[in-house]
């Protein structure tokens, strides 16, 4: 990947591209990449939708290669939802694909002049940008059904819904699988939204001809790579508990902790929680002829994704994920697995963060929009974002403007954006990842949840407030430094727990790049990456005030373990004192 495609979506005469060298983003992937170009070139105090942000899409330092576990791909921008900077990590096959192209970067700039929507094709000989309006109002699903009539099923896209083209703070950008279904998606932080004021509909990757990148030492690559893949397989979480159920075996752990947010973040325990767990939905994908097992991109050893049939045995969407399953259920207090699917499938078709749909729905229920545990109101609530009603428009801005038209004091958000599924007052870590991640309300910032719950990397007790800073300013720097490679998250999981393992990821890196790379060189890169992050968000207004969670979760002792939010303020300033 030795070079940057740069598309100017306003320029005059339409849409003008280059291709150029790296330059001082050389060395720079994924996260790394996104960040570094966003804190440089976009500024801070500039409106989102304005022709003066940018949306950078980066595949990950290895993606492309034969390393295991490294299609993770990262969309980068000033965010319309938190006003900071933002980086969304997916899955799925475009960041391999991207990476065989030999692109480090695409970058989005500008803004059309008039209300056109384009189609950019990316393959072996070049790109086009194409004018194509009958693209307009199309779900995801129905969009790839047109571009594989055009293009076949063998490309990869990446692509905006409806909520993208209505520019609503809580738009996804989509990205396919497999099997060519747009069920991958960049959603945190309206990057949707960002894409569909750069009036770019899809972005189809074509890497026929492309052959795997080759690392600078082939016999050590290959041996570390086997080595780093059976390290993967062997580890409870990674070798079994997500292949086996999903991200959703977290459902009942996470209850039993009294940690799993119930009715807007009223309890930690949901009475429904074995109804909608992934055990529970193991059993139905394979009574319905789907699996609880499947990867979400070629080279997943992990496999912690699943396909879901409806009851009649066809494809409906799939496996949801822990948070969607959490955000739709136990937030609105539902406990039917088929709604929740339903709901999934909607907004994978809309182009809708699942995390940040499910928190607003459930301050729209107790703003008395509808009742906590009516389903036919959730789908409907969904329905009309996509719609565009006014009420759609209010709940596609996310949890927290519908908290303040609403007039709820109950809001879930940090930085303006919504928490995920685990309260902070029975994870405390997590609520110090939450606090003061550059990114808002975040869990994939510094997954806490390791040590607080699953004892993985050692045991920090997750009522407490003592070790959370450390916890967390270790994970936020590990995260950074990962999510730059193009690996997936969860081999964390394994890393922490097996030296072995993390020294075979370290050679697997160090085998490709043809340099040795230490623990140390992995921590300067995490804290280089945040740096970037922490001082765009200064120069665009925040400071420690935006760094805090919202004042209840201090107050309302959360049952069943009746606990506060103890970290103090003072000591949550001290997370970036590196």
């Amino acid at each position: 990947m030795d070079k940057i495609l740069r598309i100017d979506m306003g320029a005059a005469g339409g849409p003008q591209m280059k291709v150029e060298a790296l330059g001082g983003y050389a060395g720079m992937g994924g996260r790394g990449m996104t960040s570094a170009v966003i804190s440089k070139e976009v500024p801070p105090l500039c409106h989102p939708l304005s022709a003066e942000n940018k949306l950078v899409i980066a595949p990950g330092l290895l993606s492309g290669s034969a390393a295991a576990q490294s299609g993770r791909i990262s969309v980068g921008c000033k965010s319309p939802l938190t006003g900071g900077i933002k980086e969304s990590n997916s899955g799925g096959q475009a960041s391999q694909v991207l990476g065989r192209l030999g692109y480090a970067a695409i970058i989005l700039e500008g803004k059309p002049a008039k209300d056109d929507l384009y189609k950019i094709i990316i393959n072996q000989s070049g790109v086009q940008v194409l004018a194509d309006n009958s693209l307009k109002g199309l779900g995801n699903y129905a969009l790839m059904d047109r571009i594989k009539a055009d293009h076949g099923d063998k490309v990869a896209c990446i692509s905006i819904g409806p909520a993208g083209e209505m520019k609503m703070p809580a738009a996804s950008v989509a990205f396919t699988d497999m099997e060519f279904r747009p069920t991958r998606h960049a959603g945190r932080g309206g990057p949707g939204a960002v894409m569909g004021s750069k009036g770019v509909k899809v972005i189809v990757l074509d890497d026929a001809g492309c052959k795997l990148r080759p690392p600078k030492d082939p016999e050590k690559f290959k041996e570390a790579n086997k080595r780093f893949a059976q390290g993967l397989k062997k580890h409870a979480v990674t070798g079994q508990g997500l292949p086996s159920f999903g991200t959703n075996v977290l459902t009942n752990i996470i209850n039993e902790a009294g940690a799993l947010p119930t009715n807007n973040f009223t309890s930690g325990r949901f009475s429904g929680a074995a109804k909608i767990s992934g055990e529970t939905y193991a059993e139905l994908e394979k009574s319905r002829g789907g699996n609880p097992t499947h990867g979400c991109h070629r080279g997943c050893v992990i496999q912690c994704s699943g396909i879901f049939n409806d009851k009649n045995g066809n494809y409906l969407t799939k496996q949801p994920e822990y948070e969607t399953v959490w955000a739709h259920g136990s937030n609105c207090g539902i406990d039917d697995p088929d709604v929740i699917a339903q709901i999934d499938r909607l907004e994978d078709d809309l182009g809708l963060d699942t995390i940040e749909m499910g928190a607003t729905i459930g301050v729209a229920m107790e703003a008395g929009l509808a009742k906590f545990g009516d389903s036919e109101a959730a789908i409907r609530l969904v329905k009309e974002v996509g719609q565009g009603t006014p009420l759609g428009r209010i709940l596609g801005s996310g949890a927290e403007i519908t908290g303040k038209v609403f007039g709820v004091v109950r809001v879930p958000t940090v930085k303006g954006q919504a928490m995920p599924a685990y309260d902070p007052r029975a994870v405390q870590g997590i609520g110090v990842t939450y606090a003061t991640s550059p990114m808002g309300a975040d869990h994939t910032a510094g997954y806490a949840v390791t040590a607080n719950v699953l004892g993985v990397g050692g045991s920090v007790n997750p009522l407490s407030a003592e070790g959370q800073i450390e916890l967390s300013r270790n994970l936020q720097i590990a995260t950074a430094a990962i999510d730059a490679t193009g690996y997936c998250l969860f081999i964390a999981f394994a890393i922490l727990d097996q030296p072995d393992t993390f020294q075979d990821m370290l050679d697997v890196i160090g085998a490709f790049i043809g340099q040795e790379l230490t623990a140390a060189g992995v921590t300067e890169l995490g804290k280089k990456i945040l740096s970037f992050e922490r001082d765009f968000n200064a120069r665009a207004g925040f400071t420690s005030k935006q760094d805090r969670l919202p004042g209840y979760f201090k107050e309302e002792a959360l049952p069943p373990h009746n606990v506060v939010f103890k970290v103090a303020d003072q000591d949550l300033d001290q997370v970036f004192n590196w």
